[in-house]
């Protein structure tokens, strides 16, 4: 996971803020009734006394989707097997939903003059709920297998997919998905551009063995598939030439030139969704490797306690001893104390800023930014959780377990489409009338909406010899 996030202020940044006592606003702050709009018109979906608002609708439309239902067995630190408690990407989406609401209030309260910008509860928690939705089985790797195998065929990308999956595959309406407003499809887009745009080159050769991927050769690029662009252009059609322009800027690898590039700017909504996520990655994820015994107390004070102590703006600097006995204290109770310290300095050290003055929409023209010293501090948990649990060798190796056996999934339904596919997958496949890239991408679509189960299950009915192996075809996407 890149630890690059455009998620602290920098200086050309500071210069922009936006600061209630010495700055007034040279227009009101006001959001387009554009944002509010679906990308079809739902005529036939009038419900009797409906008083709901269209971000309350959003909501449920994700609340009650099996695509949101799935991340219940899709896991986000991988188990063990030593406990029940870790967390899977629903619980996670969870908790960045109320991160997100944490945050939202309080930039309410410090800083009033953008009220009327930011999301209300409804509109971030839908946004924080599906920012995981488009994730394969087994994490990362799975989604580095998936973009092995679809190279040819525009790749594979976890926010790609959430995207496709919200505005095309979801089966809430016949072709567009849960045909969610416009605002809060573009609170999702991390990375508003096309996957050709960005990607860099990948090995001309691609026919090794399984066995011999390297997953850092394969690693997607962030963004949206190129097939999909007609509908990236939709949500995006409020923007004026301009603004969709530069809000299409991508931003160059700095030290490593076969790294893929970025895409530059996110919307303020998109800001606040991405802090939540990291907060929740950096906190959370590191609760659930303690529980789990993944890492200990000295471990901690080494790679962690030094680094953080060194902050000389850091606001928890003098309880580090306190939260450090807390965190591997054997009372439940007093970790919970320690994780929420951390939380909210977290929450409490974020306000908005202006991103570039060229922009006219006001949705692009600010951000959310964590302020330098605890933007350092997220990155050294971040970093923590990523070299000490993420790239451990035990979950490393269940990663590439996960990975062969997607890759092998796809080369069984690649082989036999007709025989292997559920009902629903097989008739898309039909549909798409010899086109190989657009089959392609329904047998990728198909195996990415697993959960982790499920694509265990399916690989052992395909390649055990176990005559007990259960039988395929679970469920259609």
């Amino acid at each position: 996971m890149s630890l690059e996030k455009n998620t602290a202020i920098d200086k050309n940044t500071i210069s922009n803020k936006v600061d209630a006592n010495s700055h007034q606003l040279t227009s009101p702050l006001c959001v387009s009734e554009q944002w509010l709009e679906r990308l079809i018109e739902e005529p036939n979906k009038k419900r009797r006394l409906d008083q709901r608002t269209p971000f309350q609708r959003d909501k449920a439309r994700v609340l009650h989707s099996a695509a949101f239902r799935r991340l219940q067995s899709k896991t986000q630190i991988h188990n063990n097997g030593l406990s029940d408690f870790y967390r899977t990407r629903l619980t996670h989406s969870l908790e960045v939903a109320q991160i997100g609401t944490g945050i939202v209030a309080n930039l309410k309260i410090i800083q009033p003059q953008f009220e009327d910008i930011l999301p209300g509860n409804n509109l971030i928690e839908t946004i924080c709920l599906s920012h995981d939705i488009g994730h394969p089985p087994f994490g990362h790797g799975g989604e580095t297998a998936l973009n092995y195998m679809m190279i040819k065929h525009g790749g594979f990308e976890g926010n790609g997919q959430t995207f496709r999956i919200l505005t095309q595959l979801e089966q809430y309406t016949e072709h567009n998905g849960m045909n969610l407003t416009r605002r809060s499809l573009l609170g999702l887009l991390k990375y508003p551009v096309c996957l050709s745009e960005i990607s860099n080159s990948y090995p001309v050769d691609n026919s090794r063995n399984f066995r011999q991927l390297k997953t850092e050769e394969w690693m997607p690029a962030k963004g949206i598939y190129d097939h999909d662009k007609a509908l990236l252009e939709s949500v995006l059609a409020p923007l004026c030439s301009s603004d969709r322009l530069l809000f299409g800027s991508k931003r160059t690898p700095v030290n490593d030139s076969k790294q893929h590039h970025k895409s530059k700017y996110k919307s303020l909504d998109c800001s606040i969704m991405e802090i939540a996520d990291d907060i929740a990655y950096g906190v959370h994820d590191l609760e659930d490797a303690i529980a789990m015994g993944i890492i200990n107390k000295p471990l901690w004070q080494e790679k962690v306690l030094n680094q953080l102590s060194s902050i000389e703006d850091f606001c928890l600097r003098d309880n580090l001893q306190e939260i450090t006995e807390n965190l591997f204290s054997l009372q439940h109770f007093k970790r919970k104390d320690a994780i929420g310290a951390l939380v909210n300095a977290l929450i409490t050290s974020i306000s908005i800023q202006r991103v570039n003055k060229q922009f006219i929409e006001p949705l692009l023209a600010y951000n959310a930014y964590l302020d330098p010293a605890m933007f350092k501090a997220l990155e050294i948990l971040k970093g923590f959780v990523l070299n000490y649990v993420i790239k451990s060798p035990d979950l490393q190796i269940l990663e590439y377990r996960g990975q062969q056996i997607v890759m092998e999934l796809f080369e069984a339904f690649k082989a036999g489409p007709l025989r292997f596919l559920p009902e629903r997958a097989k008739q898309l496949w039909k549909a798409q009338n010899g086109d190989t890239s657009r089959e392609q991408r329904v047998i990728a679509d198909y195996i990415s909406s697993l959960t982790d189960n499920h694509a265990l299950r399916l690989h052992a009915s395909l390649f055990s010899s176990n005559q007990t192996a259960p039988m395929i075809g679970e469920h259609a996407f």
